[in-house]
């Protein structure tokens, strides 16, 4: 088990080499520099943020090949083309390589990055021996807001293996070798430490904090205990976790769904849990960047010159296209979906689609021209970034975007889901929170929604999003609608293998 244990095997000391604090983010109000372990003064409580600032950089860093990896099979998302990633496109036709490097990656950043949090709430504590009553409990606020960012970290590995090791310290050796979790106990474990967590949690919206701007809240908190207890089919669980939110009041829909995902829907009320990145507003110096190249169109013609390109590895699928058409959407699919001049033929040699709308073109809303390339037909909409809002002097695709992980729009859509079966709730009802969603689409009102309904206008939102739609029919056993475009989806193909470099060193068995 030894690579697992050099990956984890950080030591509480050895955490501060590894809170090298991404340089003076001002999006977190970050301090730059280092800090060296033998100089911390923990009798010194306004630096017990530092450990906590920590953690949210553990989180944020996330390797370009780990949301692709998460999303990429679900029928809303085709990898784009073939090329050097071979085994990343056959991943989405259900053909697995337990050797493939992806796999390994994401096992191990996701695990490396619980260690790290863990470690940051170990330092927190050593700042809480020396604290005064107000300072202990913000000390207890800061090391709830570790255990959600650890519960997210959780969650998405227990979703692509099923059973996984449940890691909460930091040199987890004996955890290890007790072996892995059921998918089943995973997701009990995050939804009973969210129930820990949330009273200890700031009542505010993320947006709402002053010392972390965006930072967890016990709304994320709620929104992680639905998102377990989705996966568990508690659908009470799910009405009373989102029910609970809804019933806040504070949150709501950004009223431009375009501009949701781009600079001014940065930090909205609708945002539960988000990424956040920048560049400072400066044209040179220190970034904070989440590579979103992988995203975009390989050949475009920016509105604003220089802007580059992507590398066309993640594309909206023709079945997630053509289901909004069926549906009349625009404002969504525009979103979605940006198009090219081979995309837009390839929707019309379908005869029923030989006719589109006219705002169905190559050129953006705000003026990018994305022409033809090879690896794929079209790109995705949710993670492009117009050129024009680049920051002058900077050029990277989607130059720091941030990346929305939780929105109220999924609240609203889960909440529906488990009233329609058989949940009950007083704080909305299953049309209320599905005609939230649907209004701001520019789509009429539904009565008496159905699941199904439900479920597919969760597919009209949340398309392209952290795997939602895949994980959604893997939940209910729904293998026809992954099963398309020459892909056969049957059960066994539900969890990635475990990546064999850690088969050979973990007791980890089969899944």
């Amino acid at each position: 088990m030894k690579n697992l244990k050099n990956t984890f095997k950080t030591g509480v000391l050895a955490l501060l080499a590894m809170l090298s604090f991404l340089a003076c983010n001002d999006k977190l109000d970050l301090i730059e520099g280092q800090v060296n372990t033998g100089d911390v003064d923990y009798s010194n409580s306004d630096d017990m943020i530092l450990p906590l600032i920590g953690a949210y950089n553990a989180f944020a860093t996330r390797g370009w090949e780990e949301y692709l990896l998460l999303s990429v099979r679900g029928d809303d998302v085709n990898a784009g083309g073939l090329g050097d990633q071979q085994d990343f496109a056959n991943t989405d036709m259900f053909n697995y390589n337990k050797d493939y490097w992806m796999y390994n990656s994401l096992w191990n950043l996701h695990y490396a990055d619980i260690v790290s949090v863990n470690n940051a709430a170990n330092l927190i504590e050593n700042y809480k021996a020396f604290a005064n009553a107000n300072d202990a409990a913000k000390a207890d606020s800061y090391i709830a807001e570790t255990k959600v960012l650890r519960a997210w970290l959780h969650f998405n590995l227990s979703r692509v293996w099923g059973s996984i090791f449940i890691i909460n310290t930091a040199i987890p050796d004996t955890e290890i070798e007790n072996g892995v979790a059921t998918k089943e106990q995973v997701m009990q474990y995050i939804s009973d430490q969210m129930d820990e967590v949330i009273p200890l949690l700031p009542d505010v919206r993320p947006n709402e904090r002053t010392d972390i701007k965006g930072g967890v809240t016990k709304y994320t908190a709620l929104a992680m205990k639905a998102l377990a207890n989705l996966e568990l089919k508690n659908y009470q669980g799910v009405a009373d976790a989102t029910g609970a939110i809804i019933a806040s009041g504070k949150f709501s829909l950004f009223p431009d769904f375009y501009n949701e995902f781009k600079k001014p829907g940065e930090l909205s009320n609708e945002n539960l849990l988000e990424m956040q990145y920048s560049d400072f507003g400066s044209g040179t110096g220190d970034t904070f960047y989440h590579l979103f190249a992988p995203f975009g169109p390989q050949n475009w013609t920016p509105a604003r010159a220089n802007a580059s390109s992507g590398w066309g590895f993640y594309e909206p699928s023709l079945k997630y296209i053509k289901f909004m058409l069926n549906r009349g959407e625009r404002v969504r699919l525009e979103t979605s979906v940006l198009f090219t001049n081979r995309g837009i033929t390839a929707i019309k040699a379908d005869p029923a689609y030989a006719t589109l709308p006219s705002w169905i073109t190559n050129t953006t809303k705000d003026g990018d021209r994305v022409n033809d390339y090879a690896r794929a037909l079209f790109a995705s909409g949710k993670h492009y970034l117009p050129s024009n809002q680049l920051t002058a002097g900077r050029n990277d695709y989607g130059a720091g975007k941030n990346m929305i992980c939780i929105r109220y729009a999924e609240i609203l859509l889960m909440h529906a889901e488990a009233l329609t079966r058989g949940a009950t709730s007083s704080a909305m009802t299953a049309d209320q929170a599905v005609n939230a969603v649907r209004q701001r689409a520019g789509l009429g009102i539904l009565s008496g929604v159905t699941s199904q309904q439900v479920m597919d206008e969760k597919f009209a939102e949340m398309a392209m999003e952290w795997g939602t739609r895949y994980y959604d029919m893997i939940r209910l056993g729904n293998n026809s609608e992954l099963s398309y475009d020459g892909r056969t989806f049957t059960p066994e193909k539900a969890l990635l293998p475990y990546p064999q470099a850690q088969v050979d060193a973990l007791p980890l068995g089969g899944n």
